[in-house]
């Protein structure tokens, strides 16, 4: 039990009775067990626990006795801790909004980008004009010359054997006929066969003679005189020596009717002497009725014609 007198407490366990006032004599007799500690409490203490506890509660108004004021409850709350002020943000530049602001390249676009360059290349090519494929017998008559180069030269600038280039060819053989024929045979069967010259007996600066050239003989080419060219290809290398290399114009009035039977890439001569319908020896009669006549070309020596 606790009572509150003239600012003191006393406290009596059990059956304990407040004594101060009482005589001595008066007060009850009481054994040690029913009679614990009395203690003072001190008022200040009291009340601080009753100011919590009101705090706690949120009543701050139940207990009519006034709280006596402690340093922790007299304190003035503390301020509440001021926020940062939010930093500037720095505006972008008109350039940036509008980069960002801008719409982006699809996805499916960077590929047909990625090709431009590839598209671009093929559009040069094709604006490239194409070269000139040159078909028929000057075609298969230029790889053939390889095999001639050798002694003539690569351009006909001559060697071992004979120039043919700056038209010299012509000057020997105004007739692709006797050409022909020498190409075929070749020089010593002309010798063999008694023949002083081969080709124009009237050459300008003179006829030429079998192994007039450095003592140097030319090689028989076609395949019955032992050579390994057949009669297409010994026609095909006769043309691109008159025309490509010694400088025939196939356009001319001279070379165009020569042209047009023997060596341009219709000819019929050629194809037949490529499909093996027609050879050297029967050509004359074979190709009758062309309106250019072709001559008799053969495959042994023999002296020029005449036209």
């Amino acid at each position: 039990m606790i009572t509150s007198t003239r600012g003191c407490l006393s406290i009596v366990e059990g059956s304990g009775i407040a004594s101060e006032g009482i005589p001595p004599f008066q007060r009850p007799d009481r054994s040690p067990r029913e009679v614990s500690a009395v203690t003072e409490i001190p008022e200040h203490l009291l009340n601080r626990s009753k100011a919590r506890r009101a705090e706690a509660s949120g009543d701050s108004t139940s207990d009519s006795t006034p709280a006596v004021a402690t340093p922790a409850a007299s304190a003035a709350p503390a301020k509440a801790k001021e926020a940062p002020a939010p930093k500037a943000v720095a505006q972008d530049p008109a350039y940036v909004v509008a980069a960002k602001t801008r719409k982006k390249i699809p996805f499916w676009a960077m590929t047909s980008l990625a090709l431009l360059p590839a598209w671009a290349m093929l559009y040069l090519i094709a604006l490239k004009p194409s070269e000139k494929v040159v078909e028929g017998p000057l075609s298969i008559g230029a790889a053939t010359y390889s095999s001639c180069a050798g002694c003539h030269g690569a351009d006909g600038a001559g060697g071992a054997g004979r120039v043919l280039y700056q038209g010299e060819v012509l000057k020997t053989f105004p007739h692709i006929e006797d050409m022909l024929n020498f190409v075929y045979t070749g020089s010593q069967k002309y010798v063999a066969a008694g023949l002083k010259i081969y080709g124009d007996p009237k050459r300008e600066g003179g006829a030429h003679a079998p192994l007039s050239y450095n003592g140097n003989p030319m090689p028989m080419q076609g395949e019955k005189a032992g050579g390994a060219l057949t009669e297409a290809q010994i026609l095909s290398v006769v043309c691109h020596e008159r025309y490509t290399i010694s400088g025939a114009d196939p356009a001319s009035e001279q070379w165009k009717p020569e042209f047009d039977t023997w060596c341009s890439p219709d000819s019929e001569i050629f194809k037949a002497l490529e499909a093996g319908s027609s050879t050297f020896d029967s050509i004359e009669k074979d190709f009758s009725m062309l309106a250019v006549k072709p001559g008799a070309v053969g495959t042994e020596p023999r002296a020029s014609i005449g036209k």
